[in-house]
């Protein structure tokens, strides 16, 4: 007999246990004139927390390609994840395995962009990958610092993590967003050398590289990297009002040490006609 709000459980543990606890419900059974069994939802236990680490096998910064740019952008779930797998995997049971790489991790990522897509059709990819990385969590979910596995109790850092362990929840309302058109490709290209006809091929119209070439630290990313601070730097960002209309945001800085970086202007403000906005940068070294 069942109360209304109890349900069977199907026991997928070992099976000697299960005939072990089988026969001890029977031995009791028998013993008993008006035997009455309940089974009552499962509870889950939960063992100590485990600190949160990106793993040794996971890709570090700086890019060697383009140092300019941060990398990893993002970091998610990647470690013993129950996944689907094929009968001729080593560890396959019953059609699933743990696995660990970032096979796993990047699903995590996909799913998230696509909840983003259906939300906003009209964000590009930038726009998308801009929400993901300013809105990732920069300690673990308890507020825990996150570590660098494989090292002595290394604190992780935006080269092992990018913007952080990506939210799903706070993804859905950044606020603002570092969006990114044809344009912005276009100036990175002509910033890392690429010649004119290279780019005019590959865009399908005539482009012009300016002269001097322009700074690839001017990118309209969500991250700012100075590969080698030797003079003072002023770096540019355009940001786009995703949040409520007259939405106000002001600059908080926490400036790495023996850095001064200053924001001009130090607050945006925005309304119904005003969407985009830009802000200065300005970065050097104190000696």
């Amino acid at each position: 007999m069942l109360h209304e709000n109890e349900y069977i459980i199907w026991n997928y543990g070992p099976r000697k246990r299960f005939f072990e606890d089988w026969n001890y419900s029977g031995a009791v059974t028998m013993s008993t004139r008006s035997p009455l069994a309940r089974i009552q939802p499962t509870r889950t236990l939960v063992g100590l927390p485990v600190a949160t680490k990106v793993a040794t096998f996971s890709s570090r910064g700086p890019s060697s390609i383009s140092p300019a740019i941060l990398k990893p952008d993002i970091a998610a779930p990647g470690v013993n994840i129950l996944a689907a797998t094929s009968p001729n995997d080593t560890f396959y049971d019953r059609g699933f395995a743990m696995k660990s790489g970032t096979s796993m991790s990047i699903p995590v990522v996909a799913g998230i962009v696509a909840l983003l897509k259906s939300l906003h059709p009209h964000w590009s990819p930038a726009a998308i990958r801009s929400t993901i990385v300013t809105t990732a969590w920069r300690t673990d979910p308890s507020g825990e610092p996150i570590f660098a596995d494989g090292s002595n109790r290394k604190l992780a850092d935006p080269f092992d993590y990018g913007g952080g362990v990506v939210n799903s929840e706070k993804a859905a309302k950044p606020g603002l967003v570092y969006d990114m058109g044809v344009n912005d490709y276009v100036l990175y290209l002509c910033s890392v050398g690429y010649t004119d006809s290279s780019i005019t091929r590959l865009v399908r119209k005539k482009t012009v590289c300016a002269n001097p070439k322009p700074s690839v630290l001017d990118l309209k990313l969500p991250s700012i990297t100075i590969p080698n601070l030797a003079k003072e730097v002023i770096i540019t960002r355009t940001v786009t009002n995703v949040g409520p209309v007259g939405s106000v945001y002001k600059a908080v800085i926490e400036a790495p040490m023996g850095v001064n970086v200053t924001v001009t202007p130090s607050t945006l403000v925005f309304n119904a006609k005003t969407r985009k906005l830009s802000f200065k940068v300005r970065v050097f070294a104190i000696e």
